[in-house]
């Protein structure tokens, strides 16, 4: 079985010419940038690092963190990569969890490894010329570079990512070669990439979509277009120029593109293929989307960092909210709330917890030092994902939120996101996040954050649910108007922080 090295190496070899990685003023053909790649790997042989050793890193997406990875797979080493936003005091914990060897930053994050004393104890590799460095990036790349070969195993470590859970500190995710490997062709496979896709490097490849994108345009002889930080003007600029052929990208993301005033100006004509993760769409973001790029394949996927694909969606605007069935490399089941046994189903339509076969080639096999984690995950050899949804009539899954997202309203359980799709349609919403907020009476009241296109009252939004059909205890109690609705660094909504009242209220002047 191949390891990521070989493949990495097996592209090279296949199409040395081809244009492989973009970033502004940089552009690399898979010759130019294998022998970038083999330098750091020298200059990780000089600094002394062996096979099975951690190089950690907090930088955006940029062509020293692309060549980081590839490094790193070719090196036997584990790749794990930070938030370039992350804090001292997050790093303080990350570091020793991770064992990391060395660290690499840049300017965003430079104020967290200076301030953060696990990550003055390590060798600290400055990107960019960043202050506070013991090494440079730029001098390690005058090594000489390693030979053209893998030290890794289909069984070696590949990846440590750290998931960004709501509460608590984060996991650590060990992924090995294989099911890494196996993600990527999948992705490959599961959206129809053909020899030499180009696609837009924008979601962070300290998350597990930026990762896929990353390998899959590699297994492909493709293009790799980085963008350090999301910015839809320049989104757009990359997608003409490159001629971008596929995306990949969570639906915030499209929505802004959307939204951006140069969008109607810009020749998109490359873009044949649409993929989305990362959260549901919703009904009124998927027309827009369909009418907008005509793609030839919009791919709902849904996975996750610790099984990087649960079910695929070939045609999303076919079936609005559908998360289609089962992937290439996964059994994926609906088990009644409240159940560890991978045996206690729900009856179709019945909303349910979603878990996923832990056999599949794509899963990991448990958190990193977190047993209390793996024990509320790990059931049976299946992945409790923490997930709701139900399977309709003909074995699609929809994903309805997640298990703690679910608002309990007068005894009756409600989705956030099926009120968030009906919202969606209404031509003055622009942005809807559903949230249940305590309630005397009903324990849990049904409450809609919308950011506006348009004026527009929460009478007309009530009729506009009463005209959809939504049942009554489903209707919004509440209807609080924002000018931004508070998002992660990858675009999830943060209900949490709504629940908590952490928001701005829309401007008067703002509609």
């Amino acid at each position: 079985m191949f390891d990521l090295g070989r493949s990495f190496l097996a592209s090279v070899e296949r199409s040395p010419d081809a244009l492989a990685l973009v970033d502004g003023p940089v552009r690399f053909t898979y010759r130019q940038w294998s022998e970038k790649v083999r330098r750091l790997v020298g200059a990780f042989d000089a600094l002394g690092l062996k096979p099975g050793d951690t190089v950690a890193a907090a930088l955006q997406n940029n062509w020293e963190m692309a060549t980081t990875h590839w490094a790193c797979q070719l090196a036997g080493l584990t790749m794990a990569p930070f938030n370039w936003r992350i804090k001292a005091e997050e790093l303080d914990y990350c570091l020793p969890d991770s064992s990391a060897t060395i660290v690499l930053f840049q300017d965003v994050s430079a104020e967290a490894v200076a301030g953060s004393p696990a990550a003055q104890k390590l060798p600290r590799i400055a990107v960019r010329g960043a202050a506070g460095g013991s090494l440079d990036f730029d001098a390690l790349l005058e090594n000489a570079p390693a030979a053209a070969e893998t030290r890794a195993t289909a069984e070696t470590q590949s990846l440590l990512l750290y998931t960004s859970g709501t509460t608590g500190k984060p996991k650590g995710v060990p992924r090995r070669h294989r099911a890494e490997r196996a993600a990527a062709v999948a992705h490959v496979a599961q959206n129809c990439y053909a020899h030499g896709e180009r696609t837009l490097g924008v979601m962070p490849l300290y998350h597990t979509m930026g990762v896929r994108s990353l390998l899959s345009m590699a297994l492909i002889d493709g293009l790799f277009v980085c963008q350090p930080r999301f910015d839809t003007t320049t989104a757009l600029e990359l997608i003409e120029q490159e001629k971008l052929t596929c995306l990949y990208l969570v639906p915030t993301l499209y929505h802004d593109l959307l939204a951006n005033p140069r969008f109607p100006r810009t020749d998109i004509s490359s873009v044949r293929k649409l993929g989305f993760a990362g959260a549901p769409m919703t009904d009124g973001l998927l027309q827009k989307l369909a009418a907008a790029f005509r793609p030839q394949l919009f791919v709902n996927h849904y996975g996750s960092s610790e099984i990087y694909t649960f079910s695929i969606n070939q045609n999303a605007p076919a079936k609005p909210g559908s998360a289609g069935k089962a992937a290439l490399n996964q059994r994926i089941r609906v088990v009644k709330l409240g159940s560890t046994n991978p045996e206690e189903t729900a009856a179709p339509f019945e909303e349910g917890q979603i878990i996923a076969d832990l056999a599949g080639d794509e899963a990991f096999e448990g958190y990193l030092n977190r047993p209390d984690a793996n024990a509320k995950a790990l059931h049976a050899g299946w992945y409790f994902t923490g997930d709701t949804g139900y399977f309709d009539e003909d074995g699609d899954l929809f994903v309805s939120g997640r298990v703690d997202d679910m608002i309990i309203t007068g005894g009756e359980n409600v989705s956030p996101v099926e009120i968030e799709s009906v919202l969606s349609l209404h031509e003055a919403v622009l942005e809807v996040a559903v949230v249940g907020l305590p309630d005397e009476r009903w324990g849990q009241k049904v409450a809609a954050f919308i950011k506006r296109s348009a004026a527009v009252t929460p009478a007309e939004l009530d009729a506009h649910c009463r005209a959809s059909g939504l049942a009554n205890f489903k209707r919004p109690r509440e209807y609080v108007f924002l000018d931004d609705i508070p998002k992660s660094p990858v675009g999830k909504i943060l209900r949490r922080k709504l629940q908590a009242g952490e928001y701005q209220p829309e401007r008067q002047d703002a509609i």
